[in-house]
């Protein structure tokens, strides 16, 4: 009977805890995840996903703010993990993940070594990719980069955003982390070192003006943007008047049905059906927006009761 101690928060991380908590070659003798934080308009103290659903089974919880802490360390020793199963956590130190007898493994989603880091799934969407996954592997000194277990492929459809590439790449690592976590056990988890390749893209941690659309750009690339930014943290825009508008979804306006294009950055609306600004290359129509202070509406519904404010030529 293996003991595991599992390291998650968001809700990212709670198909792979459901999916050892039913594994029947172990248990899962704690969970360790961030401390509750504000949230909300009362800023009420709110726990995370993962901390819900392991208290909802009855798993003892860890909530330390420093992963360094001799008593964090010494409790977590105390419990006699054989592995750590890290879905969606912080980065650890080495005391920690080197701290069972197996060591620790991370799910991570994307194909690695591509998009180490934080933001995988947005920055896969926003660079225009077809194919993405998951990847199993075992913690090492640097971040993203220790030797392979296993990987699964999912392929990125056109219609397809943040919010439902994270829903299926979940589902995905738990399926993935009970394979590892059962082959680990039985002794045939490979160990691959990751491959070198000369051109490898980052996922760093998203910022506030990663989400500023540049309409200086070809249309196709800005829907790409708005695409790995929704429904959060949200690509934006500023209207002629200064607003800012987040945008949801976008698609270029075909050349056959657009009106002549103009210089970057201009908006045009008939008014009733249409909401567009032009790019580098072709007009974007916006689709699905939300002004500031107002929520988020399709556009034909948003036309209801705004006018595009006048702007300078």
């Amino acid at each position: 009977m293996l003991n595991i101690v599992f390291m998650g928060t968001p809700d990212f991380a709670v198909p792979t805890l459901e999916s050892l908590l039913q594994w029947e070659g172990g248990r899962v003798v704690a969970v360790v995840t961030a401390p509750d934080r504000p949230a909300g308009r009362g800023r009420q103290l709110q726990a995370s996903a993962v901390k819900v659903a392991a208290e909802a089974h009855g798993v003892p919880v860890l909530q330390p703010t420093n992963l360094k802490s001799p008593d964090f360390q010494a409790e977590l020793h105390s419990f006699g993990a054989d592995l750590q199963v890290v879905v969606a956590f912080r980065m650890l130190p080495e005391a920690v993940w080197n701290m069972p007898r197996l060591g620790s493994i991370n799910i991570h989603a994307s194909l690695l070594p591509q998009y180490r880091g934080a933001a995988p799934i947005n920055w896969a969407l926003m660079h225009g990719d077809t194919e993405t996954g998951v990847t199993s592997f075992f913690l090492r000194h640097e971040i993203d980069t220790g030797d392979l277990i296993f990987q699964d492929r999912v392929p990125i459809v056109p219609e397809d955003d943040f919010g439902s590439l994270y829903n299926k790449l979940k589902m995905v690592g738990a399926d993935l982390a009970r394979r590892s976590v059962v082959a680990i056990a039985a002794g045939t988890a490979p160990s691959i070192p990751q491959p070198q390749h000369q051109n490898l893209r980052s996922a760093p941690k998203l910022q506030k003006e990663t989400g500023r659309l540049d309409f200086a750009r070809p249309a196709a690339e800005l829907v790409n943007w708005v695409r790995g930014l929704s429904p959060v943290p949200t690509a934006f825009a500023a209207l002629p008047d200064g607003r800012s508008i987040k945008i949801f979804r976008a698609l270029p306006v075909p050349a056959e049905v657009a009106e002549p294009l103009a210089a970057p950055g201009t908006w045009a609306s008939d008014g009733k059906h249409f909401l567009r600004v032009a790019a580098a290359d072709a007009w974007l129509d916006l689709l699905d927006v939300q002004l500031e202070g107002k929520k988020r509406l399709p556009v034909k519904e948003l036309l209801l009761g705004f006018k595009l404010p006048a702007q300078s030529v």
